[in-house]
């Protein structure tokens, strides 16, 4: 099974201090993607240890976390046990990971933030 890097960043969000977007904050994600882009469950099943985020922002130390899955609900896990810092991935299972696409994730003060996908290579 063959794993991609997933770059993402911050895009325009109105009405947050983020309303022009930010290059520089975002996420970058290793993980097993089926043939049109989805996340691909059977192949995360079998390789969880090596599907791994890293959240980065330029106030702040890079934080680096795992690609998690409980039932049907995806997320970002930082630290093992503890579900505090968990960061829940609106609808990730249903996302298509391809350049210009967007994501929305839950930020560590509840807020919905998206997006945009700019990068798609092979890990």
């Amino acid at each position: 099974m063959a794993l991609s890097r997933i770059v993402m960043r911050l895009a325009r969000n109105p009405g947050t201090e983020f309303a022009g977007g930010d290059d520089h904050r975002g996420y970058a994600l290793t993980a097993p993607l089926t043939a049109d882009g989805h996340l691909d469950a059977a192949a995360y099943a079998k390789c969880k240890a090596a599907c791994i985020v890293r959240r980065f922002a330029p106030d702040e130390d890079p934080l680096d976390g795992k690609l998690a899955r409980g039932g049907a609900r995806w997320f970002f896990d930082y630290e093992d046990g503890a579900s505090a810092d968990d960061e829940p991935v609106y609808r990730l299972g249903d996302h298509r990971f391809a350049v210009g696409e967007y994501v929305t994730v839950t930020d560590e003060d509840g807020r919905p933030l998206t997006y945009k996908v700019v990068e798609v290579t092979a890990a």
